[in-house]
């Protein structure tokens, strides 16, 4: 069953991993993005599918959209796939979601239903649009893409640095190439907007952002949930995609660089790595008296409702943490680095807690487990309230696609 589609105009919505379920990682900005063009216009949806567990998801997605095509993806064939990039001087990421099949597909819906507005989703799906320099195309990148990779370069071995300086490189030579035939280049946050615009200045003119938002009503403190902590249990929770490296890196270093201190100070704290697919290094630093790691769970929300409070120790990342904001909306105390910290419109000190470095952030945390001020997690979610509306903030994306 598709969307009502009377008096609707056709767009062509370009995504690289099915945009749901709404509140997973990376797929919550473009469900919502999905969700909101679909109440106005006939989205013709192509997209990849890379979890088996996934494909459940397919009918509520169709629902959304006018037509979709869903394309399997096996995350470790494409990963032997796009190393071919590397003869060609390619950037890898491309030819990871190269798909012949999803070409075509958008070839005969681009002639079938005559479209002539493209959002693209990621720069790695805009491959699929170049073909149509007539259409009015708007880039939601998210995140500088090929940034990410710089910074992995910067912090990874030899040979691996070499791979991820070639993937930096080739990405924002592809990157630069997607803004300049753009209508508009849309970023998560102003910083990375900025970032982006300092590396293509060329395209600085047609480049901004518009926030994430976050379902308040989902993610709330008036939810009555079972504690999934032992009575008496004091938990200290990090959640994430725990095979993202970033992610990976942010539980290693705090628990080797942080956490002794903070259960020197406070005897029988637990720290609890919560996500889905934990990689062997996050796997190995479970321990049953201070460190659990969850894998997935069916619902991130009690994990957070009965921390004492939540951490955000991330070293490298872009863009903005949804895990930062969904703490914040949960009325949660949540300490952060400053790289989690970038592009969250929220005040240090009062709406939440920032610490930059081992013994910062560990003393940040026994300050807050010692004698937390309760008054933290309401501005955090009086903060999310105000700032990150889904509604609001989508307003922006609609009127760069529909100018």
């Amino acid at each position: 069953m598709a969307a009502n589609l009377d008096n609707k105009e056709d767009i062509l919505l370009l995504v690289h991993r099915i945009p749901y379920p709404p509140n997973k990682g990376d797929k919550i900005r473009s469900y919502h993005i999905l969700k909101h063009l679909a109440r106005s216009h006939r989205v013709h949806l192509a997209t990849f599918v890379d979890d088996a567990d996934d494909w459940q998801h397919v009918p509520l997605v169709e629902k959304l959209c006018a037509s979709s095509h869903f394309a399997r993806l096996n995350p470790k064939l494409a990963r032997v796939r796009s190393l071919g990039a590397l003869l060609a001087n390619r950037s890898l990421s491309l030819d990871y979601y190269r798909d012949g099949g999803l070409r075509d597909w958008v070839a005969a819906a681009m002639r079938e239903h005559g479209i002539g507005r493209i959002l693209v989703f990621s720069s790695a799906m805009a491959q699929y649009a170049d073909d149509y320099p007539r259409a009015h195309r708007v880039v939601d990148f998210v995140d500088v893409d090929s940034e990410k990779w710089r910074e992995y370069a910067e912090n990874k071995p030899w040979p691996a640095s070499l791979l991820y300086r070639h993937e930096a490189k080739q990405l924002l030579r592809y990157e630069r190439h997607v803004a300049a035939s753009s209508a508009a280049s849309l970023f998560v946050s102003a910083p990375e907007a900025a970032l982006f615009a300092g590396l293509a200045p060329e395209s600085a003119a047609r480049i901004g952002y518009f926030n994430n938002g976050v379902d308040t009503a989902y993610f709330s403190p008036e939810h009555a949930h079972a504690s999934p902590y032992a009575a008496g249990e004091r938990a200290i929770v990090f959640t994430g995609a725990m095979d993202y490296w970033p992610n990976v890196d942010a539980a290693r270093w705090f628990t080797a660089e942080a956490l002794p201190r903070v259960q020197q100070a406070c005897p029988g704290v637990r720290f609890y790595i919560v996500g889905a697919r934990p990689s062997a290094a996050v796997q190995a630093l479970a321990r049953p008296d201070s460190v659990i790691v969850t894998g997935t769970v069916p619902d991130v929300r009690p994990y957070l409702a009965h921390a004492e409070l939540s951490v955000a120790p991330l070293r490298v990342a872009r863009g903005i943490q949804n895990k930062v904001l969904e703490a914040m909306a949960m009325a949660k105390a949540c300490v952060v680095s400053p790289q989690a910290l970038e592009g969250i419109d929220a005040a240090p000190g009062s709406e939440l807690l920032l610490a930059d470095g081992a013994a910062a952030f560990a003393d940040t945390v026994i300050s807050q487990l010692r004698a937390g001020d309760p008054a933290i997690g309401a501005a955090a979610r009086a903060r999310v309230l105000a700032r990150y509306s889904w509604q609001t903030n989508l307003a922006s994306i609609e009127a760069q696609l529909c100018n």
